[in-house]
Parts: structure tokens; C-alpha cells; sequence
């Protein structure tokens, strides 16, 4: 609401304002102020409303890099629990048989009949690090990312591709891959994201389509 300077008795005309030109200044006056405070009002809200969007743009991609900082951290943890228990954690030769799961291989190639499953979090911190243009489908058994016997992805890798070695205690396995899915757990409630635990195929074949 706006209080304008007004005369004591309504005016009917703007004939009688033109005889009081001291009430038709004081009517001009409030008109002016009006629109000048609607003007930044206007502008206010504009402003406001920018840096709303700024600071929801800002929030998310910290709350981005704070999720991917925590998937690192389980990274990490993963990988200070294989150095600290030795032979149970086995040692690995880098043959890369165990990025096959399911391909036709040689015949005096050895084949493990295993799965690999990944969660959400870690399809979303080898996206992050990796860049649409690198991202791969899986057609066959055969890891995408693993050529002439390699990782591509080494650094990045799930977290199964970190616990599994060939050589390695299946119980110690099995105990540090139901830790590791707690924790991915618990990041998917913290950033109220669905838990989702899927075959590498799949994974990878609805990943490349993002």
C-alpha cells in the first residue's frame, strides 16, 4: 500500500487539480515514488532470484564433488585393508582373465566364474573422471575398458575390480565386498540417491547411453 498526499476532499477532476497545482506536484510526486519503488522491487526480486539459482548451482556441485570425495574415501579404505592383510588379500599378476565374464577365451586361457556388480556412486565417480566421449557399452563378457590384457581404467576402477584376486581368501573377499557395499550404502542415503547394485553389463551398457 501507498499513502499519496491527497486533498482533504476527494477531487473529481483533473480540471480542479489544474487550479491547485501544488496538490497535482504532490500527486506526481507520489506517482513517481511508486513507480520508482516498484522499480526496485522489481529488480530486487530479479536479484534475488539470480542468486537462488546461483547458490542451488554452487550447492549442487559441492554437494557433487563432496559424494565423489566419499566414494574416493571407500576407495581408499579398500585399498589400505588389501595392503594390511597380505596373503589374504592375495597378489595379483595383472593377467586381466578376471575382466571376462563370460567371452569365449582360449582354451588354455582360465576362466573364473564370477559377476561383477557395481552401485550408483561408482558409475557416478568413473562418469565424473572419465568424460562422456571416453565412456563405453559392454556387447559382450569382455570389460570395454580392459584391452590387450590392461585396465584403461585402473584408477578409477569399481570397487569388485579392487577386492577380487584370483589368489585371494574367498571369506576375506566376501567380508570387505559387504563392507564396501555398506558404506556405498550409506552414501546413496546421505545423498538420497536409490540403491541400486547392478551387473557390470547392464551397468555399462545404460551408462554409455547417458
Amino acid at each position: 500500500m501507498y499513502n499519496l498526499p491527497c486533498s482533504a476532499e476527494p477531487v473529481q477532476d483533473l480540471a480542479v487539480l489544474a487550479e491547485q497545482p501544488d496538490q497535482l506536484w504532490r500527486l506526481e510526486q507520489g506517482s513517481t515514488t511508486m513507480r520508482r519503488c516498484q522499480s526496485r522491487k522489481v529488480l530486487q526480486f530479479r536479484k534475488d532470484t539470480k542468486n537462488q539459482k546461483r547458490e542451488k548451482m554452487v550447492g549442487s556441485q559441492q554437494a557433487d564433488r563432496h559424494l565423489l570425495e566419499k566414494v574416493a574415501e571407500v576407495y581408499n579404505w579398500i585399498g589400505l585393508q588389501i595392503r594390511s592383510h597380505g596373503d589374504l588379500a592375495g597378489h595379483c599378476d595383472a593377467c586381466g582373465r578376471c575382466c571376462n565374464f563370460g567371452s569365449v577365451v582360449p582354451a588354455d586361457s582360465q576362466q573364473f566364474d564370477h559377476h561383477l556388480f557395481v552401485t550408483g556412486p561408482e558409475l557416478m565417480y568413473l562418469a565424473a573422471n572419465l568424460g562422456p566421449e571416453v565412456r563405453k557399452p559392454m556387447p559382450t563378457g569382455q570389460c570395454p575398458y580392459n584391452t590387450a590384457g590392461r585396465c584403461r581404467i585402473y584408477q578409477y576402477r569399481f570397487a569388485g575390480c579392487r577386492i577380487f584376486c584370483c589368489s585371494a581368501d574367498t571369506d576375506f573377499q566376501s567380508g570387505l565386498s559387504e563392507s564396501a557395499m555398506d558404506k556405498f550404502k550409506s552414501i546413496c542415503t546421505e545423498f538420497h540417491i536409490p540403491y541400486h547394485y547392478t551387473d557390470l553389463s547392464t551397468a555399462l551398457n545404460s551408462f554409455a547411453d547417458v
